[in-house]
């Protein structure tokens, strides 16, 4: 049996992330392939409860290195229980997030050590990294327009537009560093447009099945 595929989907806050990993799953059925969708963090019992402190604004005090330290213990117990079973057994994975996440947002929005999340990183993962990793991309006030109108903002998405400019600025110096990983794809268009865009990065990953 041959492993699967791990496919991340990545952007920073109000880049259509729910609606387009809606359509990357469609586009997976339609080809059956056999596939299960997750996200970081979270993904497991254990994993969702690391997460509801993560996103609570009542925990406030949280410190930075405490903050990432979460976030790595979610991904362990994640890639543990879910995604390397997952993959072994010859499903894609499809995930809302994973570690580029942390070097943008902990490491790019709370300006951390990229080295010390390189450090946990390969500690948590060994060589393990996905295949496949597509970028949301949408310049920062319009994403954040999009999330003040969802209404009820979560602890992360109440910072300041310049933590989520280091955010978008992050994500993309990782897309230049990796560019046979990334796939960026611009959001701002219209939806028939962005699938446009998101189809044919499908087809590309789906030649080299």
């Amino acid at each position: 049996m041959s492993k699967g595929k791990f496919i991340t989907i990545e952007g920073s806050e109000g880049s259509g992330k729910s609606t387009n990993i809606h359509f990357i799953q469609e586009y997976l059925s339609k080809k059956n392939i056999e596939f299960i969708s997750t996200r970081e963090p979270g993904g497991t019992p254990v994993a969702e409860k690391i997460r509801d402190l993560l996103l609570d604004k009542a925990n406030s005090s949280l410190c930075d290195d405490a903050e990432l330290l979460l976030m790595f213990a979610a991904r362990s117990q994640h890639l543990n229980e879910l995604i390397i079973p997952a993959l072994d057994a010859g499903k894609w994975v499809l995930s809302d997030r994973f570690t580029d996440a942390s070097f943008a947002y902990q490491g790019g929005g709370r300006g951390l050590s990229w080295d010390k999340i390189s450090q946990l990183e390969q500690w948590v993962q060994g060589s393990l990294r996905p295949d496949a990793t597509i970028l949301l991309d949408i310049p920062v006030d319009i994403g954040m327009e999009r999330v003040h109108q969802r209404g009820e903002t979560d602890r992360f998405e109440q910072e300041q537009l310049s933590f989520f400019n280091r955010i978008r600025e992050a994500y993309l110096k990782l897309a230049k560093e990796n560019p046979e990983r990334f796939h960026i794809i611009d959001t701002q268009p219209s939806i028939e447009d962005v699938r446009k865009q998101l189809a044919t990065v499908m087809e590309k990953l789906m030649v080299q099945v």
